[in-house]
């Protein structure tokens, strides 16, 4: 009974858990990324009304809890008398599929380079280096907004735009993680019973690099939902009439002063996406990183 209490308290889940419940933050940012998961999922049954449905007896009305509101639109309408609840509710499904298809485009080719720069080393470690530091050398959103001026506008188009630069981060990651994995003793040992490098590098090194894998992976969805945002505010991501957060605050720009609600609610809507996967890589980071335990 002793032993099997004692293997329950050191599984590796009921360590990381404890290890991570005691980040407030990273629990805090964990129920944000749950909210809005759990938004985008149930977007149909939560959303009022349709995300391009027009009222056009309600023009510009303020939230309910403000002057002039209507309980009939609790957030309110825009210029063209769409419920902006509505819109915010289908927005928050979109910055979510954008962030989880830009983490596992980008996760899955920097993974894949960083595997073979930091296994073979030499000449395939310089190329594909190389071609890392020339992406980095851009700005970010600069270099997206070149991808998506060449390939054109369009919410696909801008999650390829997005994935490419975030695929940099990942790839330096796993390099600098194979790079200490391949020199251990159980690589050698594989390597000695005649295992294929392909079964070294994805069966024995790669899940031992999982760890910083997921902490990058939490920081790239809100990079992700944040790039997204920015081409779709510049008009280079999703297009109108579609109810993505960037839109939304785009078409908002010349009410700032008359309808300043247009702006705050789409606004603080990205604020509390970025932050959340923010504060859940935070604490992943802290969790995962035994130099951190205490």
């Amino acid at each position: 009974m002793e032993n099997n209490i004692e293997e329950k308290i050191d599984h590796p889940l009921v360590e990381f858990w404890q290890q991570f419940s005691k980040n407030k933050g990273a629990i805090f940012g964990l129920i944000i990324i749950v909210l809005f998961t759990l938004i985008a999922l149930l977007a149909p049954l939560l959303s009022p009304y349709g995300p391009t449905s027009i009222d056009p007896e309600f023009l510009r009305i303020p939230p309910a809890f403000s002057e002039g509101g209507t309980l009939k639109y609790i957030f309110g309408t825009d210029d063209v008398g769409r419920d902006l609840l509505s819109r915010l509710i289908y927005g928050a499904q979109i910055s979510m599929l954008i962030g989880f298809f830009v983490v596992i485009i980008s996760c899955g080719i920097g993974t894949i380079l960083g595997l073979l720069s930091g296994y073979y080393g030499g000449w395939v470690d310089r190329i594909i280096m190389r071609m890392i530091d020339i992406l980095m050398a851009f700005p970010s959103i600069l270099l997206a907004i070149v991808v998506v001026s060449v390939m054109g506008p369009g919410i696909s188009n801008a999650i390829i735009a997005v994935a490419i630069v975030a695929i940099p981060g990942f790839t330096r990651i796993v390099r600098a993680s194979v790079l200490a994995e391949k020199k251990k003793q159980y690589v050698m040992a594989s390597k000695t019973f005649g295992a294929s490098s392909f079964r070294i590098m994805f069966f024995e090194i790669l899940p031992n690099c999982m760890a910083p894998l997921i902490v990058q992976a939490s920081l790239g969805f809100s990079d992700g939902i944040l790039n997204a945002a920015a081409l779709g505010f510049l008009g280079l991501g999703a297009q109108a009439p579609t109810p993505e957060w960037g839109i939304m605050l785009a078409d908002a720009r010349p009410f700032i002063e008359s309808s300043p609600w247009m702006v705050t609610l789409p606004g603080i809507c990205i604020l509390l996406a970025v932050l959340g996967f923010n504060l859940l890589g935070d604490g992943l980071r802290d969790a995962l990183d035994p130099r951190l335990k205490r």
